[in-house]
């Protein structure tokens, strides 16, 4: 008899697409968290990863299609190795139904 199981586990980078899949609001915790992080060692590629999951959960096609880019384009910015302008930034936040915002930084954290 041969049955299948499903994995024990799946990786990390579907799984969160999934939960955005599942949860579209959760989109702006998430990518504020890797904001907030930004800075930190690692921060802007965790920030490009997480603003990709968004995009693969909305649909990198017409994520793409949305900012007016090609689809090879989006994926080359939000890449490990990305370095999008900030204009592709704006540009694929807005696809995804995300504007930034600002807030004045706690002194005594500065």
């Amino acid at each position: 008899m041969n049955t299948t199981h499903p994995p024990a586990s799946r990786p990390h980078d579907a799984a969160v697409v999934e939960l955005l899949k599942a949860d579209p609001d959760f989109a702006t915790e998430y990518l504020a968290a890797a904001l907030d992080e930004a800075n930190q060692p690692g921060g802007q590629v965790a920030l490009l990863a997480a603003l990709r999951h968004v995009a693969e959960a909305q649909g990198m096609a017409a994520v793409a299609e949305r900012a007016g880019m090609p689809r090879e384009t989006l994926y080359r910015a939000l890449g490990p190795k990305g370095n999008p302008t900030i204009k592709t930034l704006l540009a694929v936040l807005g696809a995804a139904g995300l504007h930034l915002a600002l807030t004045r930084q706690d002194r005594a954290h500065a």
